[in-house]
């Protein structure tokens, strides 16, 4: 048979034949929508529905009264000063006063525009303070155009920096409108054709005090620097002539893009593993218009290690992480028609509650929690994306365990 497209037609195939193309065909539309889904180990089904940011357990928390009450609510004041310290080490008012501190950046600007409803980086993207350039400047390759993009991102302060095609399944089916909680459209501008997504290392130490106040200020100071990185890469952006919409945790999920963008690979804690800082990340990302090279995302080996590692559902105090393999399926605040490792949010939610604090404890005791600078952690990351993951996993019981809060305020 001759499968020279121009020549080849259904009418030349016997009809067996032709049914099992069509079906082929179908099977590809309903279960591959992006090329790169294969190399990014994403899988959907028909279910398949774009997430409502509504239903997100931070968000669940003012409106679903199964999620909603006073303990929440005095959560969330505490990040405003009004933390209850205790006596337990890393809960301390030092310990709250750092961690809210370092919040500061992040909520100053998520504060600008909320008696409009729009708690910008977090349930709205952030509003443009620098206009598009009348003029745009030419690369003379895509390729070029995003080395350009990344040497800006990397002097802002990203860590990592990639880039993909916007993908529209990743986007909110809405956005918040944190005065009443109802929905209001996501209101992008047209012609967003791809994604910048940014990187921001958390500090190594500060995580390996998780659970604590004392930790969560490693979470604080990411999210303010990558409030002011983002930002002004969007104005970069804008200036270059571009079209740019700065985004934190808003607009969509971050997660798929930067597997998407070759960042790294889906674990069990639902964190995006790196070859250079493991889980230890926040993201951000950019929507733009520039005509970019993208980044193609990669599996090296992150969700093999997982398929026999569990230490992270194994050390989840509520047991909110999943021990068995990736499904279909999860709770209200979970995007439906994936199959992914997917949590317990509202069980975590509850400890966070618990704790007055975030809590990363499946962050610390990852075994990819780990600084690859050094030539025996690089090592551990070979035999970990290599057939002797096993051997990995056992010599991962050597690893440095919790770092006490008070020794890291005692250090010089």
């Amino acid at each position: 048979m001759n499968f020279d497209r121009r020549k080849a037609t259904i009418g030349d195939m016997s009809p067996s034949f032709a049914t099992l193309v069509i079906r082929l065909v179908i099977l590809q539309c309903v279960f591959m929508e992006n090329p790169d889904d294969l190399a990014a180990g994403i899988e959907t089904t028909p279910q398949f529905k774009r997430f409502s940011q509504r239903n997100d357990v931070f968000s669940r928390a003012f409106w679903d009264d199964t999620v909603r009450s006073a303990a929440s609510q005095a959560f969330f004041a505490s990040y405003r000063m009004e933390a209850i310290p205790r006596r337990g080490d890393g809960f301390t008012q030092k310990d709250f006063a750092l961690r809210n501190a370092s919040w500061l950046i992040s909520d100053i600007m998520t504060d600008r525009f909320a008696t409009d409803g729009r708690r910008e980086g977090f349930q709205a993207p952030i509003s443009n303070d620098t206009p598009v350039a009348g003029e745009k400047v030419h690369f003379e390759t895509p390729s070029a155009a995003s080395a350009n993009v990344k040497k800006a991102a990397v002097f802002f302060g990203a860590d990592l920096c990639g880039v993909t095609n916007l993908d529209p399944r990743w986007l909110y089916a809405d956005r918040v409108d944190v005065r009443d909680m109802s929905t209001a459209p996501l209101d992008l501008p047209e012609g967003l054709t791809h994604v910048v997504v940014l990187g921001h290392e958390m500090d190594p130490e500060l995580v390996r005090s998780y659970p604590s106040a004392l930790g969560g200020a490693a979470t604080g100071r990411e999210y303010s620097h990558e409030a002011a990185i983002v930002m002004q890469l969007a104005a970069y952006i804008r200036n270059l002539g571009y079209q740019a919409v700065a985004s934190m945790n808003d607009t969509g999920l971050v997660i798929p893009m930067a597997v998407q963008a070759g960042l790294g690979e889906y674990a069990r804690n639902q964190l995006v593993i790196t070859p250079q800082f493991g889980p230890r990340l926040r993201f951000s990302k950019i929507f733009t218009d520039m005509p970019l090279a993208t980044n193609r995302p990669k599996r090296p080996g992150v969700a093999k290690f997982c398929d026999i590692c569990t230490k992270c559902a194994d050390a989840c105090p509520v047991k909110a992480l999943p021990l068995g393999p990736p499904k279909f399926g999860g709770g209200p605040s979970a995007i439906q028609g994936v199959k992914k490792w997917t949590s317990d949010a509202e069980k975590c939610f509850s400890f966070w509650i618990k704790l007055s604090s975030d809590c990363a404890i499946c962050m610390r005791v990852c075994p990819f929690n780990r600084d690859f600078r050094s030539w025996p952690q690089r090592l551990w990351l070979k035999l970990a994306l290599s057939p002797a993951r096993g051997l990995a996993l056992w010599l991962d019981r050597w690893r440095q365990g919790r770092l006490k809060p008070a020794h890291w305020w005692s250090r010089p």
